[in-house]
């Protein structure tokens, strides 16, 4: 029989957990009782340095009962780093990984249709939302807005996909193969290939506590989406570098006319525009230049993305790394 491990990034999440935990718990041993995932499944809690009692927390599910497993990273790495460190352990064990948060926002009810999913064949399950309704309209506006132009920009990406998936053991060693530091795991999954599938559900809003991802974060993971996957944001650069310049060549050949035909020329149209329209295109593209160069500097730099210090598997035993 098929061994399933639930990924579960947490980052100061000990308001939810108890409940999360309850509720994943009830669901697993559904699903051994109904023969579709062995007994040796897991549940793997994934501490991201939490400056709370999180990992207490996951240590104690993990004495109270052999289902919980828990991965503990030795400082803060984020929740795509988090997310791999718990993708790589559970590939040691498991046939196949779901990754999903710890905020009860996924509906963790169409566990069962991944798994079924999972049994006819597919490698990769996408969880794609149905709907934005729990989300504001800025967030809808800039999520949505965010897919779309990542599509323009020929990234592959699935619309209204976030972390919520199933991956096999193929699949997960697949993912295994790309060594960038810069990780966009939506971007990158769908470069693996194998046959894929998507599940709609109908997301949640959070069971308790704050958002950890607030809006500078997810500018962050967006401009590294891009950044990581798509070349034409330097094409752009390039287009708009001649096209700064037709303009500048047209108010030079417009202030030469004027002055030849003795109509004074205004000073902020023959200086100050021209500077003000060159320099901000100059600012533009240097910026769009840097985000590559940051990007190739942490690249270069083979900075390990997360170190795990504790391992908790079974009941009782304990893997130093």
């Amino acid at each position: 029989m098929n061994t399933l491990w639930l990924v579960i990034p947490c980052y100061n999440e000990k308001e939810v957990l108890p409940e999360t935990s309850s509720r994943l718990e009830v669901l697993m041993k559904g699903l051994m009782a109904k023969g579709k995932i062995s007994k040796d499944s897991k549940i793997a809690f994934v501490n991201d340095g939490s400056k709370d009692n999180t990992w207490e927390i996951i240590s104690d599910l993990h004495k109270r009962s052999p289902l919980f497993a828990g991965v503990c990273l030795s400082r803060n790495r984020g929740h795509q780093n988090a997310l791999l460190a718990g993708l790589t352990t559970a590939a040691q064990y498991a046939d196949a990984v779901i990754s999903l948060d710890a905020d009860l926002q996924d509906d963790v009810d169409v566990i069962e249709k991944f798994v079924d999913e999972w049994h006819k064949g597919s490698d990769i399950v996408y969880g794609v939302r149905s709907a934005r309704k729990t989300d504001t309209f800025f967030k809808k506006f800039t999520a949505e807005g965010f897919y779309k132009i990542m599509a323009k920009m020929g990234v592959e990406i699935v619309f209204n996909h976030a972390d919520y998936r199933l991956m096999t053991k193929r699949a997960l060693e697949g993912l295994l193969q790309f060594e960038e530091v810069n990780l966009f795991l939506r971007g990158v999954i769908p470069q693996i290939g194998y046959p894929s599938t998507i599940v709609t559900y109908e997301r949640h809003e959070r069971f308790a506590g704050e958002s950890k991802y607030p809006l500078k974060k997810m500018l962050a993971l967006a401009i590294n989406g891009i950044t990581s996957f798509s070349f034409k944001p330097l094409r752009m650069s390039l287009w708009m570098g001649g096209l700064s310049f037709m303009v500048s060549l047209f108010m030079a050949v417009w202030c030469i006319v004027s002055a030849c035909r003795g109509v004074p020329v205004p000073i902020w149209a023959s200086v100050g525009l021209s500077v003000w329209l060159v320099g901000s295109i100059i600012l533009f593209m240097l910026g769009i230049i840097g985000e590559y160069i940051g990007s190739i500097y942490m690249e270069t730099k083979h900075r390990p993305k997360f170190i795990i210090q504790e391992v908790l598997y079974s009941n009782g035993d304990k893997e130093e790394k």
